[in-house]
C-alpha cells in the first residue's frame, strides 16, 4: 500500500533531498517550499527515517481539508479516527503551522487541533491522552497553506539532524544535515568511493568527519537513535523495522572494512575533547584520527582527497580584519602542500574566501539556521592561484578617517578648527550622556550639525565596545569644498580625544542626497557586523557597508510603542528594512509577525535579529517581495492583522519597482490598502521622514487618527523635530 508522505528539510537542501529520495526508492517525488513531497510504501517511508542524512521530519499525511475558520479545523480533525492510531493513555503533541490562511495563531490552531483529538477520545474512551512537548509517543503535524489543512503524522518524532551521538558541541555549531550536505556538495561520496582521504583543519567537535565516515562507510545515520515517533504507533510494523535494522547493520560492518583515512585538527583543547566523545559515541573510535594543531602546520596524509572546512567568520568570533590572516595561512598551506587535491569551504563572510587565494569552480548558497553562508568549491591547482588584495577594500569614509588622523598626528590641523567642535561635543556629552545613562539608553545622537559650520551627526553605539559612527552632510555649493573639508578634519581629530575611543572604533560616512534605490546600494565589503542593545533586546549593526547602520535611532520610542501594543496581535512590518520593529512585536507578545521587504539583504538580516534574540521562525514569517505588489496579494486573500507598521521610502524608482513611488503622491492608496487589512479594531503606525509631509486623512475615513510625531520624537533629536512624523490609526470596531 502507498501513501503520501512529505520530508521537510533545511533551506537549500530541497534539490539535494530530492537525489536523496530517489536513491531511497521513493515515487512521485515534488520538491516544495521547505521540503519535498513524495508516495511509497511504509517500508519507503522507515527506511528515509533511518537513512535520511538531510531530511529534518517525515510526516505522513492522515487527511486533507478545508479549514478556513476554527470550527472547519475542529470538524476536520474529527474527522480522522484517531483511536485507529493510538490509544487514551499515550502522549501527545501537536505541530502547527500556518501560511496565507485566516488562521494564523500557530498555539491556538494546535489547541483546537488538541481539543479535536482528546474530545474524540472523551466521547468513546472516557480520557484523554496527556500532553508532551517533549518526546511524546504520537506527534501530529497541521499545516494550512491557503486555508487548506494537511494533517500527518510525524514517524520521525524529533528532526532526523538529531542523530543521537552528539550531545554537547563547540560554539556556532553545524547541525549534522547541513554538514552532510556540505561533503555532498563538495564530492566527498565518490572521493571516498576511490580512496581518498578526509581532513578538516578546522574540526571543532568532528561534525563533518563523523559525517563524511558515515557516507563513506554506508553507516545509517538514523541507527544511533533510541527514539522515532512511529514507535508508539498502532500501525508500526516491529518485523519490518527489525529487519531495515539489520540490513544497516550489515552494511555498516561491510563499509567499515573501506572506509578511508579521515583526520580532523583543532588548536582548541576542548573542541579536540568534544571531538574524541562525538567519535567515541558514533562508533568510530580508531577510525578517526583528531589533534590538537594549528591549521597553517596540518600536511596530508593519504591518497589526494578532501580538505573541508568550516572556519570562524567573525559574525560571533569578533573583528574580521584578525581573521585575515587565518585564511591566507590557510590558503598558503593548501597551496604549497595540497595540491592536487579538492577543498570545500563553508563561510557567512563571502570576502574572507577571497583571502584564500583559490579561485573556486563553484559556489552554493546554504543556510546555517537563518544566517545565509556559501560553499565555494575549490580544485587545488597552481592555473587557480592569486595573490588576495590586502585586507578588506577601504570605504570612502575609512580612507578618509586615516588621512585625518595623519594630518593630526603631524599638527596639520590647526586648533582653531576643531575647539569649537570640541567644547560642544563636550557639553553633548555631560547633558546627553547623563540622560542616556538614566535611561538606559545605550544608542543615540550625540551631536546632530549644532554648529552649522561642523555639519556632521555624531552617533554613539554601546556593544562590547563604544562605537562612533560619524556622518558628514553634504556640503551646499556655496560653501568652499576644501573649507568644508578642512572643518571635518577639525571636527573628526577631536572626536578621539573628546569621547576617549580610539580611531578604529570611529566610523565615517558621507550623507548625500539619494535617489531611487541607491540607499540600498554598499558603500563598502568589509561584513563587519557588531552587537548593540536597544530597550533590552539585541540588534546586529553594520557601520561601513551601507548608508545607514541597520537601526534607526530616531524611531527608538516607535519601536517602544510597538511593543506596548503587540501582545496577541497578528503583527505585520511593510518596508520593514532590517526589522528591528518585528523584534520589538515578538518581545511584546504578538500571536505572529510577517516581515515584507523587497531587499533580500535586509531580510536576512531581519531574520537575524529575530534569531539573535531568540526568536524562531515558526511565528515570524519573513517575506520578500515588493511591498507595492504584495498588498495588492494580501488584499485579494483578505488577510487580517491586529497592529501594522508602515515607515515606507519618502520616494523610489528601485528597478525592482514597477514605476515609482512618492510618499506625498501616492500615500492615499497605500493607505487605503494597508488599513483593509487590518482587523477590527486594529491599530496601524504610520511614519515617515519626509520633510514637510501632509497627510491626506481623507483616505482614512471612519480611523481614529492621532498624530504622536511629537511623542515619539527621541529627546537625542529634538533639536530636528522633522526628523519624523507619525500617526497612530485606529481602524473602526467594525471594518465592511
Amino acid at each position: 500500500m502507498t501513501r503520501d508522505f512529505f520530508a521537510t528539510a533545511p533551506k537549500g537542501l530541497e534539490p539535494l533531498l530530492v537525489r536523496e529520495l530517489d536513491g531511497l526508492g521513493a515515487e512521485s517525488i515534488k520538491e516544495t517550499r521547505a521540503g519535498v513531497e513524495f508516495r511509497g510504501t511504509l517500508e519507503t517511508a522507515y527506511r528515509v527515517c533511518l537513512w535520511s542524512r538531510l531530511a529534518n521530519r517525515i510526516l505522513m499525511s492522515l487527511d486533507r481539508f478545508a479549514a478556513a475558520t476554527p470550527e472547519a479545523l475542529y470538524d476536520g480533525v474529527q474527522r480522522t479516527d484517531w483511536g485507529r492510531h493510538f490509544g487514551p493513555g499515550a502522549t501527545l503533541a501537536v505541530d502547527f503551522s500556518s501560511r496565507r490562511s485566516a488562521i494564523t495563531h500557530t498555539l491556538f490552531g494546535a489547541q483546537k487541533v488538541k481539543d479535536a483529538i482528546a474530545d474524540q477520545f472523551l466521547e468513546h474512551c472516557g480520557r484523554r491522552p496527556s500532553v508532551r512537548l517533549e518526546r511524546p509517543d504520537i506527534r501530529i503535524n497541521v499545516h494550512l497553506d491557503a486555508d487548506q489543512a494537511v494533517i500527518g503524522l510525524d514517524l520521525s518524532g524529533d528532526s532526523l539532524h538529531r542523530r543521537g551521538y552528539r550531545t554537547e558541541a563547540g560554539p556556532a555549531p553545524l547541525k549534522e544535515n547541513l554538514a552532510a550536505a556540505v561533503l555532498i556538495r563538495a564530492g566527498w561520496p565518490d572521493i571516498a568511493a576511490r580512496g581518498g582521504s578526509l581532513i578538516d583543519p578546522m574540526c571543532g567537535s568532528a561534525t563533518l568527519l563523523i559525517e563524511g565516515a558515515l557516507l563513506a562507510a554506508d553507516i545509517a545515520p538514523g541507527s544511533f537513535r533510541e527514539y522515532f515517533g512511529f514507535l508508539a504507533w498502532k500501525g508500526h510494523d516491529l518485523e519490518l523495522w527489525r529487519k531495515l535494522l539489520t540490513e544497516a547493520r550489515e552494511r555498516a560492518e561491510a563499509g567499515l572494512a573501506r572506509l578511508p583515512p579521515i583526520l580532523g585538527y583543532d588548536l582548541d583543547r576542548r573542541a579536540i575533547h568534544l571531538a574524541l566523545d562525538n567519535i567515541d559515541r558514533a562508533g568510530l573510535r580508531g577510525r578517526i584520527h583528531v589533534e590538537r594543531k594549528v591549521a597553517a602546520d596540518v600536511r596530508p596524509k593519504g591518497r589526494p582527497g578532501l580538505v573541508v572546512v568550516n572556519p570562524p567568520y567573525g559574525e560571533r568570533l569578533g573583528d574580521v580584519e584578525s581573521l585575515i590572516p587565518v585564511y591566507r595561512e590557510f590558503g598558503e598551506t593548501l597551496q604549497r602542500h595540497f595540491r592536487g587535491w579538492n577543498a570545500a569551504l563553508l563561510t557567512g563572510n563571502f570576502e574572507l574566501a577571497f583571502q584564500i587565494g583559490i579561485r573556486a569552480g563553484r559556489y552554493h548558497t546554504l543556510y546555517n539556521g537563518a544566517l545565509e553562508c556559501r560553499l565555494f568549491l575549490f580544485d587545488i591547482a597552481p592555473e587557480r592561484f592569486f595573490t588576495p588584495r590586502s585586507g578588506v577594500p577601504e570605504t570612502e569614509g575609512q580612507k578618509k578617517l586615516r588621512q585625518i588622523a595623519e594630518k593630526a598626528r603631524r599638527g596639520a590641523i590647526p586648533a582653531e578648527q576643531s575647539e569649537m567642535f570640541a567644547n560642544r561635543l563636550r557639553k553633548n556629552l555631560r547633558n546627553l550622556g547623563t540622560w542616556a545613562r538614566r535611561n538606559g539608553v545605550s544608542c543615540y545622537r550625540l551631536y546632530d550639525a549644532d554648529l552649522p559650520e561642523f555639519a556632521v551627526a555624531v552617533d554613539i553605539y554601546q556593544g562590547e565596545k563604544l562605537w562612533v559612527h560619524v556622518q558628514e552632510y553634504e556640503a551646499p555649493a556655496s560653501v568652499d569644498p576644501a573649507k568644508a573639508q578642512s572643518r571635518l578634519a577639525g571636527a573628526v581629530a577631536m572626536i578621539p580625544e573628546v569621547l576617549e575611543v580610539p580611531h578604529e572604533q570611529i566610523f565615517l560616512k558621507v550623507r548625500r542626497r539619494q535617489k531611487g534605490d541607491a540607499q540600498y546600494v554598499k558603500q563598502g565589503q568589509t561584513a563587519h557586523f557588531h552587537v548593540v542593545e536597544e530597550g533590552g533586546w539585541r540588534f546586529w549593526v553594520n557601520f561601513e557597508d551601507y548608508l545607514d547602520t541597520g537601526l534607526f535611532l530616531d524611531h527608538r520610542i516607535t519601536r517602544g510603542l510597538i511593543q506596548q501594543v503587540a501582545r496577541d496581535r497578528h503583527f505585520l512590518n511593510l518596508f520593514a528594512y532590517t526589522g528591528t520593529a518585528t523584534v520589538y512585536a515578538a518581545g511584546g507578545g504578538a500571536a505572529s509577525t510577517t516581515t515584507v521587504d523587497m531587499s533580500h539583504t535586509y531580510l536576512d538580516w531581519a531574520g537575524r535579529n529575530l534569531a539573535l534574540n531568540g526568536f524562531g521562525e515558526r511565528d515570524h514569517l519573513r517575506i520578500q517581495a515588493d511591498c507595492l505588489d504584495w498588498l495588492e496579494q494580501a488584499v485579494d486573500r483578505r488577510r487580517r492583522y491586529g497592529l501594522i507598521f508602515l515607515d515606507p521610502p519618502t520616494f523610489s524608482n528601485s528597478k525592482r519597482m514597477t514605476g515609482s513611488f512618492d510618499i506625498q503622491r501616492d500615500q492615499g492608496p497605500l493607505l487605503k490598502k494597508v488599513v483593509s487589512l487590518l482587523e477590527p479594531g486594529g491599530m496601524l503606525i504610520f511614519s515617515t521622514n519626509r520633510r514637510r509631509f501632509r497627510l491626506d486623512e481623507t483616505a482614512l475615513a471612519g480611523c481614529a487618527v492621532e498624530d504622536v510625531s511629537r511623542l515619539t520624537l527621541p529627546k537625542d533629536f529634538e533639536r530636528n523635530p522633522r526628523i519624523h512624523a507619525c500617526w497612530r490609526i485606529l481602524a473602526p470596531d467594525r471594518q465592511r
